[in-house]
C-alpha cells in the first residue's frame, strides 16, 4: 500500500478497492462506525468465497494472547495468495505492545486487522509506532455534532441522493453523533425514495422516522434565534407531551453547541458573514445566517447569561438541586430566562 503522511477514512477505502493491501491494519477511536466499513472492505476483498474456508481466521481478544495472534499470522496461505487473520476487540488483549515483535518480522502473505474499539493506542508505544511505519494506523473519531448535517449530505451523494439542509439538521439533531444508527435511518429513507436519484425532505422523514418537521430542535432553535416567543413555547408543549421522541439531554445540547458557538463569533477579528464561516467552520451562508441574526438579537453579556441557564438546566434534568420540578418545567423556565 502507498505510503501517505495522513491517512484518512476514503484514502483507506480507495486502497482497498484497488487491492493494494497493507500488511497490517490497526483499526481504533471511538467511531465503530469507520472500523466496522474498513474491516469488512477488507474482508469482502483480500479473499475469494473458495479461500476463505482454509486463511480466514477470527480472533476475540479476550480469549488470545499477542504470541496467539502472531503464530496465526505467521501461517502461509493455503492454496490462496493471502491470509486473513481478524482480531475482534483487541483492547482486552492484555499483552498486545508484544505484537511489535511481529511488526519487526511482517508476513508479507498475511493481512493482519485489529480492531481496537471505544479507546486508541499510546502513540508511545513500540507497537504502534512499528504499525504506523509498516501497515496503517487508524484512529476513527466521533463526529462533533455541528458535522454530522454536512457528514449526512456526503454520505447521500456517494449514493446518488441529495437531503434538504433542513432535513439534514432534523436528522442529526434527533440522532446524534451515532454514524450507524443514522445510515440505518438513511438506508430506510432511500428504500422508500426506491433507489438512488430522489431527495430527502423533511416531509419524508416525518412520515418514516417519526421527527415532526414543526416541532423539533431544529425548528425550535430557529424560533429563538428570532425571538419568536409564540412558536417556541408551542414546540416546548410539544415536547411535552412527546417527551420520549424530545429528551431534554438532546435539546439541551442543541442549544449548549448554539450559544457557545455564538459566544465565539464575538470574538472573532472578521464578524462578517464570511469571518463567520471560517472561523467557526462553516460549510456555507445556511448555517452562517442563524450565527449573524443571533448577534443581532443577543448581546455577547445575554449570549454569556444563556449559556449558564442551560448549563444550570442540564445539571437540574439530572437530578442535581431540582426536587419537583418535571423537566418540561425546567425546559420552559430555561426558554423563558433565554428570550426575556
Amino acid at each position: 500500500m502507498a505510503k501517505k503522511e495522513t491517512l484518512t477514512f476514503a484514502s483507506i477505502m480507495t486502497a482497498i478497492q484497488k487491492r493494494d493491501f497493507a500488511p497490517v491494519y490497526v483499526l481504533m477511536g471511538e467511531e465503530n462506525y469507520f472500523i466496522d466499513q474498513i474491516t469488512q472492505a477488507l474482508m469482502s476483498s483480500v479473499l475469494t468465497q473458495d479461500e476463505k474456508d482454509f486463511n480466514e481466521v477470527v480472533l476475540y481478544g479476550a480469549d488470545v494472547t499477542a504470541q496467539d495472534i502472531i503464530n496465526e499470522a505467521r501461517f502461509y496461505p493455503s492454496f490462496a495468495e493471502r491470509r486473513v487473520v481478524l482480531v475482534k476487540e483487541a483492547q482486552l488483549v492484555k499483552d498486545l505492545d508484544k505484537l511489535s515483535i511481529y511488526m519487526q518480522q511482517l508476513m508479507s502473505s498475511t493481512v493482519l486487522i485489529i480492531n481496537y474499539r471505544n479507546g486508541k493506542l499510546d502513540g508511545r508505544t513500540k507497537f504502534a509506532s512499528e504499525a504506523g511505519k509498516h501497515g496503517v494506523l487508524f484512529e476513527s473519531k466521533k463526529l462533533y455534532d455541528n458535522q454530522v448535517a454536512g457528514w449526512i449530505s456526503s454520505y447521500l451523494q456517494t449514493k446518488g441522493q441529495t437531503i434538504d439542509p433542513k432535513a439534514a439538521a432534523m436528522l442529526a439533531d434527533f440522532l446524534g453523533t451515532d454514524l450507524s444508527r443514522i445510515v440505518r435511518e438513511l438506508d430506510k429513507l432511500m428504500i422508500v425514495q426506491n433507489g438512488s436519484g430522489g431527495r430527502i425532505t423533511p416531509d419524508l422523514i416525518e412520515k418514516n422516522i417519526g421527527i415532526s418537521k414543526e416541532f423539533n430542535n431544529f425548528e425550535l432553535l430557529k424560533a429563538i434565534v428570532g425571538k419568536d416567543v409564540l412558536k417556541a413555547n408551542r414546540i416546548v408543549n410539544y415536547f411535552r407531551d412527546n417527551p420520549r421522541s424530545n429528551p431534554i439531554v438532546v435539546t439541551n445540547t442543541v442549544l449548549y453547541n448554539y450559544f457557545s458557538k455564538l459566544m465565539l463569533c464575538y470574538y472573532l477579528p472578521d464578524k462578517s458573514e464570511n469571518g463567520v464561516i471560517k472561523g467557526l467552520g462553516l460549510k456555507g451562508s445556511f448555517q452562517a445566517k442563524d450565527y449573524m441574526e443571533g448577534m443581532r438579537k443577543y448581546s455577547a453579556l445575554k449570549t454569556m447569561q444563556i449559556i449558564g441557564f442551560i448549563r444550570e438546566c442540564d445539571a437540574r434534568s439530572k437530578g442535581v438541586g431540582n426536587y419537583s420540578n418535571t423537566t418540561h418545567d425546567l425546559l420552559r423556565e430555561t426558554i423563558y430566562k433565554i428570550l426575556h
